[in-house]
């Protein structure tokens, strides 16, 4: 079994009135620690009264990486410089692929703002190899029902498969390198095994209740960092519980992030900023 490394909590900080946990980076997690695995915010869950001014994240830019982001909760509107616009809902994830650079908003949809309701979203970040920095941008999103369920353990664990093969269930996107992820819900005593190459890092985050992996606990908000020294994790909920649960091939490259940018060179950021102020990423003052 591979063995745990360090658990990480992360860092409350909200932002304006919106309930948020950084699990990464932090003081204890590099930014590119569990590459390509780059950056995680938790948002929620917190209920939202009617006539709420919904999600905070009005246009903004971004070159050089992916944002996967999960909405377990509420719902998310996203709209971006290439005229792509979308709502998606409660168990929807939508796989934005920045590339070149674009401009977008993620806010609260109408409906919401106006009725409130519970909220709980995770954003991922995914690191691109310099081969795709530049690739153009793309971006899907797909509701709940379009996502493949993988059951386990008579039924105690339903894995969402968003990317890779699970056992031979294929997932909603495919990305453009091999990236595995899914989010995983426990019942209480539900288990859950898998093996996984040494060579390619394991992105565990508990986004509620607790769990026991291979054996060691683990709770809420924490980030679990495996070594290289094993295959197998085995995981046990010890209460009814969710995971985002990913693995992949390090690319083992030069890293340098500013901002909204993740590239290979601080001359590669000056560069982004440059297009990005000469219009390269679209125009983002409508959205």
């Amino acid at each position: 079994m591979r063995t745990i490394k360090a658990k990480h909590k992360a860092i409350y900080e909200p932002i304006a009135d919106l309930v948020t946990y950084r699990a990464m980076p932090t003081p204890t997690v590099p930014m590119n620690m569990l590459d390509p695995f780059i950056f995680l915010n938790h948002h929620g869950w917190q209920e939202y009264l009617p006539h709420n001014a919904g999600l905070p994240f009005g246009p903004h830019p971004h070159r050089g990486f992916e944002t996967v982001t999960f909405i377990l909760e509420g719902d998310l509107t996203h709209k971006d410089s290439t005229g792509m616009v979308s709502v998606i809902k409660k168990g929807g994830v939508q796989w934005m692929t920045a590339g070149s650079g674009l401009i977008h908003a993620e806010v609260s949809s109408p409906e919401f703002k106006a009725q409130g309701g519970p909220l709980e979203i995770l954003q991922l970040w995914i690191n691109l190899p310099a081969k795709h920095k530049l690739t153009l941008p793309k971006y899907i999103g797909l509701q709940a029902e379009d996502i493949p369920v993988a059951k386990y353990d008579h039924e105690k664990v339903k894995a969402h498969i968003v990317s890779g093969n699970w056992n031979g269930v294929q997932g909603a996107f495919e990305p453009l390198t091999d990236i595995h992820l899914s989010f995983i819900d426990f019942k209480e005593g539900g288990k859950f095994d898998i093996k996984i190459p040494k060579e390619q890092n394991v992105f565990l985050y508990i986004v509620k209740g607790e769990i026991k992996v291979n054996g060691d606990d683990a709770r809420i908000h924490h980030l679990i960092e495996f070594n290289h020294d094993g295959q197998m994790i085995e995981m046990k909920a010890t209460t009814d519980a969710i995971i985002l649960f990913g693995y992949a091939t390090p690319f083992h490259e030069p890293f340098f992030a500013y901002g909204p940018f993740v590239m290979n060179t601080r001359e590669e950021i000056q560069q982004a900023y440059e297009d990005m102020k000469n219009g390269k990423f679209g125009n983002g003052e409508d959205l």
